[in-house]
């Protein structure tokens, strides 16, 4: 098993799209494109196929060992937490609650009679967004960006 999961390839899978993600996403690592053409792509392979996709991606969650454990222990400590995902809402929500978080952004799936309409609504949580949202959380906590920590995979 992978030491992480991507939701995108996660709910191809699911769909039975995962060649053809993979494929976009092999575009994008090459440069062919920016993380929004891709993603917008991606998503798009999932236009018709049911919000399943996403619950069975929920339920199949396989969390860092130790996160639930951190999380604990910082919020005991009086920190704040966030999730800023390039996901999805639908599966961020859930990582939200399960580990007690108190902030979680990411895009949004447009879903229609519980069918994914392939389109992301708003604007797509991207590097520059992410940054962004330190910005809003660190003001909305009253204190300095420079007080922030932010951990992730290095992607963006």
């Amino acid at each position: 098993r992978r030491s992480y999961q991507e939701c995108i390839d996660e709910m191809a899978r699911y769909a039975g799209v995962e060649d053809e993600v993979k494929a976009i996403t092999h575009r994008a690592m090459c440069g062919e494109l920016d993380f929004e053409q891709s993603l917008r792509r991606r998503v798009g392979l999932l236009r018709g196929h049911s919000i399943d996709v996403c619950d069975r991606t929920v339920a199949n969650l396989v969390y860092t060992p130790g996160a639930h454990f951190v999380c604990k222990v910082l919020r005991a400590l009086g920190f704040k937490l966030a999730v800023i995902s390039g996901g999805f809402t639908h599966i961020i929500q859930h990582v939200k609650a399960a580990l007690n978080l108190d902030y979680a952004f990411a895009n949004q799936l447009e879903v229609s009679r519980g069918k994914l309409t392939g389109r992301v609504i708003g604007g797509v949580v991207d590097a520059r967004k992410k940054a962004d949202l330190l910005q809003v959380i660190a003001k909305q906590e009253g204190i300095d960006v420079s007080q922030v920590i932010a951990i992730g995979d290095g992607a963006n």
